[in-house]
């Protein structure tokens, strides 16, 4: 784990609701269940834990969505990255029917539990649009769209002229509208987890790091950093893309990728006017997609892939500068107030992973870049199958820690793998 950190700044940090009133662990502890890491998929769990009656204890090595839940684009798009074809093709007919249906669902997890909880973090369901960079992307995209049509979701193919239309951009042939989507400002989303976890009887300790796992005669000893112990019967590892080495070969089994945003000055009414009419957000369907949304406050934020190093300067957004003049060159003169990062757990499959590498221990890893959605659902689904001892509750089979091959020579294959999809995107 990492000494601990202050809240990162970016948009969300200046802008998201108080942080719920919790304080670093000073004393030992004993619970039935201890989750590590205090994002959508360790604040779930623990949530529905709770809801289920366990007595639950979450930490966070940092401040409550410090990681890329306090820093992501805030988009909730639902299912993830394979079309209902593809979970088919990997899983069966059977099995993927049922996969693509439930991934298919993950947006109404977020938006039932604001509405449950009364949570205020903006939530806007106006609609996520992915528009078609090329004639050969909208055939792909219209595709994608017959595919979630025919399980009835409610999703609508857009011509060039309606695309247009809604973006406020001209960038762009036809694409697709998933009205399950929306948008949230997702550090007071994170936050609102948190109360809500108070609320259902979680004790949540933050600026708490652990700093190793050990069992000792049936249960699982937590030593933190700051000289107190947990002592649990279960523990749940839900660190994503800010994994470090409490388990061995987790870290090595994900690529942190870091997706970088940047965000405008509201913008001026001449200018903001056609631009997301309604609330809708936007990702392309570019291998290095840029994804954009507005906030409340009618700022333009555009978000895509970032430097494999932590940035530090403005130098290492330029291309989200260019992103921008490109989608609309309109607003390409306008002041940029904000830029930040954050880091993306993705698995080698491209799936979410849940392990059991030992007794009483399970983990949670992959957002996969929809991480509102993808990991507030299967925080959820982990609570049922922890509460329920049925494997049935979980969309994706418990599978081993496995690690990415040549995982040291991360930076040069995703290196080459970014100039190999910027090919391909260009041609």
């Amino acid at each position: 784990m990492n000494e601990t950190q202050s809240m990162p700044p970016s948009l969300w940090a200046a802008t998201a609701e108080p942080a719920p009133p919790v304080q670093p662990l000073d004393s030992d502890r004993t619970t039935d269940v201890v989750v590590v890491g205090g994002g959508y998929a360790g604040l779930s769990t623990a949530l529905h834990l709770a809801e289920a009656g366990a007595q639950t204890l979450l930490v966070e090595a940092n401040q409550i969505g410090w990681g890329a839940s306090g820093r992501s684009g805030g988009q909730v798009i639902p299912g993830m990255k394979y079309d209902p074809d593809g979970m088919r093709r990997l899983f069966g007919d059977e099995a993927g029917h049922k996969m693509a249906q439930v991934f298919g669902a993950t947006a109404d997890h977020v938006f039932d539990l604001i509405e449950r909880h009364d949570i205020a973090c903006e939530a806007t369901r106006a609609g996520w649009i992915q528009p078609a960079h090329s004639k050969a992307a909208e055939s792909a995209a219209l595709e994608r769209c017959r595919q979630w049509q025919a399980l009835g979701a409610n999703v609508s193919a857009l011509n060039a002229a309606e695309v247009a239309d809604l973006l406020g951009s001209n960038a762009y042939h036809g694409g697709w509208i998933d009205r399950r989507g929306g948008s949230i400002q997702p550090l007071s989303y994170t936050r609102g987890l948190a109360r809500a976890c108070l609320a259902a009887g979680v004790t949540i300790h933050d600026r708490t790091a652990v700093s190793k796992l050990r069992q000792d005669a049936g249960a699982w000893q937590l030593p933190t950093e700051g000289g107190a112990t947990i002592r649990a019967r279960r523990v749940v590892l839900c660190t994503n893309g800010y994994t470090g080495a409490l388990w061995p070969g987790l870290r090595k089994s994900i690529i942190a990728a870091n997706s970088f945003q940047i965000a405008t000055a509201p913008l001026p009414e001449d200018i903001g006017a056609d631009i997301l009419k309604g609330g809708v957000v936007a990702s392309d369907t570019r291998n290095l997609l840029a994804y954009w949304r507005r906030d409340q406050a009618g700022r333009l934020i555009v978000g895509g892939r970032g430097t494999f190093d932590e940035p530090t300067s403005a130098s290492d957004f330029r291309h989200l500068n260019r992103m921008l003049a490109r989608i609309y060159p309109q607003a390409a003169d306008q002041p940029i107030e904000y830029r930040w990062g954050g880091r993306v757990a993705i698995t080698q499959d491209f799936l979410p992973h849940v392990h059991q590498p030992a007794d009483g221990l399970s983990v949670l890893i992959g957002c996969q870049g929809r991480g509102i959605g993808l990991q507030t659902a299967m925080g959820r689904w982990l609570a049922d199958y922890m509460a329920s001892g049925e494997s049935t509750r979980l969309p994706v089979p418990i599978t081993s820690v496995r690690q990415i091959p040549l995982h040291s020579l991360r930076r040069l294959y995703v290196s080459a793998m970014l100039a190999y999809y910027k090919m391909r995107d260009l041609l």
